[in-house]
């Protein structure tokens, strides 16, 4: 699948402040699709969030939706498609919002995606991770396949090396480039490093740091930096790796060395880099806690010891879905998500009725503002790239696990108050819209509700395991949300009845839901 005929689609550019409006036309000949604009607050404007079964029905194939809203955040994301995995088939593009910097550049190289990239569809994938009987990772059900290859910027070379082309960044010596790193995968976690330079972060998921400098870069599903590097090396081809783990837990492909190309001008591009660079520093999937946001946000330590604190608790579990017939999902509180296409979640909210179908898994916020605390409990070897709509979110404190889970698993590390409470960071700790829930661990996160009017979901990043169901929602300020969105029944009703009558046809000309529809 393709965005106007193109891996990835088309670049969205914009300045900070800037509303941008986007028309989605579906060509798709049985699927219906959606797109989301990843890591955008939707400052009251969470019915174009685009999350099919959440904030707007699927736009049915031949059909057409016009995106709006505006670019409170700056610095470098990316869109894809928020239905089932379909974004694993190609439905991703980069986006780019200018506004001040941190620290100073004198080229922009522009955004760089780094995607993982399957020959198979992400339907099939989905159908086998789902299939008790389908292992595919050291016996673990629910397990994806390796990757066929790693792609920068939509180019790569194929692992036997008969096809394909390296991506090329020009350099210019002694100059400084901006460099806006994305990955767009549905698995795979990179660890980031340009052999014979360093990289000074100044962003982070939309969240401008203080800079710092460094020689790798940890880069989970989902999540962005923007780095500035020097230009300070003899001038020649230089290696841009993308290290994947030892653990095959944070992804696998069957390219063993994914990398793109530095070419300094001048340098005889004829020639590839000769020296592939040190290895990368073993991390298990373990994410960076270093970016000290330039804006300061504090959580009140007394909201979060004077309370009872909510719990997440993420489990995997093989679970009878109809009569005889049994699926691996990834339940949250026990609990699946499984949305409605035909009736999203905020058609509920403008009629009145807040009596959700359980497996919404639909939890509401405190009505005034107010910071909300959530730990999030890993039952599982499984690391997990969670996503917070419409919020970026304070990173608290984490569990860190220093050895393979596959080879030394221990015990799920649990959250205990009293012994790790302490430890907690809560004076402007490293803050983004996408962290990584350890294997066998807990993640501490805050995040300030009662602003923000929606339904915003909090998932794992990858699409496989959004399939099968880790992801929860949270409902906020459910008695503002008609107040802020005056205009929201009759388009949502429109819009939705385009998708009703499509579904209704003959089902072979219809879209197959196989998934927890996300």
């Amino acid at each position: 699948m393709l965005i106007n005929g193109g891996y990835p689609g088309p670049l969205n550019k914009a300045d900070w402040g800037d509303r941008i409006e986007v028309t989605v036309t579906n060509r798709l000949k049985t699927n219906g699709t959606s797109m989301h604009w990843h890591g955008f607050h939707q400052l009251n404007s969470n019915n174009q969030d685009g999350v099919a079964g959440v904030t707007e029905c699927p736009i049915p194939p031949g059909a057409s939706r016009v995106y709006s809203f505006l670019a409170t955040q700056h610095g470098t994301s990316w869109y894809h498609s928020h239905i089932s995995s379909q974004y694993a088939n190609g439905i991703v593009g980069p986006i780019q919002i200018n506004g001040p910097s941190s620290y100073p550049y004198d080229t922009d190289l522009g955004v760089f995606p780094i995607s993982d990239w399957y020959y198979d569809s992400a339907e099939h994938i989905v159908d086998r991770v789902m299939d008790p009987n389908n292992p595919f990772l050291k016996g673990i059900p629910g397990s994806p396949p390796p990757s066929n290859n790693i792609l920068f910027n939509g180019k790569g070379v194929a692992p036997n090396g008969t096809g394909g082309e390296y991506a090329r960044l020009k350099f210019t010596k002694n100059k400084r480039h901006r460099l806006r790193l994305v990955n767009a995968s549905a698995d795979n976690t990179f660890v980031i490093s340009i052999v014979g330079h360093s990289m000074t972060v100044i962003e982070a998921d939309f969240v401008p740091v203080q800079p710092y400098l460094v020689r790798q870069l940890y880069l989970t599903v989902g999540q962005r930096y923007d780095v500035v590097i020097k230009a300070d090396q003899e001038v020649d081809n230089y290696w841009l790796n993308a290290t994947l783990s030892s653990t095959p837990l944070c992804g696998v492909s069957l390219n063993p060395h994914p990398a793109a190309i530095i070419s300094y001008e001048g340098a005889d591009e004829s020639k590839l880099p000769t020296n592939i660079g040190l290895p990368a520093i073993e991390q298990f999937c373990e994410d960076d806690t270093t970016p000290k946001p330039l804006t300061s946000r504090t959580a009140p330590k007394a909201d979060f010891t004077n309370t009872e604190v909510d719990t997440l608790s993420v489990t995997l579990d093989v679970k009878e879905v109809n009569k005889g017939i049994s699926k691996v999902l990834w339940a949250v509180d026990g609990s699946a998500i499984n949305v409605q296409w035909e009736k999203p979640t905020l058609e509920y909210v403008v009629e009145g009725n807040f009596t959700f179908p359980r497996q919404a898994n639909i939890i509401k916020l405190p009505e005034a503002a107010k910071w909300s605390f959530w730990v999030i409990q890993n039952n599982s070897p499984s690391p997990h790239p969670m996503h917070l709509h419409g919020h970026d979110f304070l990173i608290l404190g984490r569990s860190r696990f220093t050895s393979n889970p596959l080879v030394d698993p221990g015990r799920p590390i649990l959250f205990d108050p009293a012994v790790d409470g302490p430890h907690l960071k809560f004076d402007n700790p490293t803050r983004r819209d996408t962290t990584v829930l350890p294997p066998f661990g807990w993640l501490v996160i805050a995040f300030e509700a009662g602003h923000n009017p929606g339904s915003w979901v909090f998932h794992c990043h990858i699409p496989w395991h959004m399939s099968q169901g880790l992801s929860v929602q949270f409902l906020e300020r459910i008695d503002r949300i008609s107040q802020v969105l005056p205009d929201l029944m009759p388009e949502l009703r429109m819009k939705c009845d385009d998708w009703r009558d499509y579904a209704d046809k003959e089902p072979g000309f219809k879209m197959r839901k196989i998934d927890s529809g996300l």
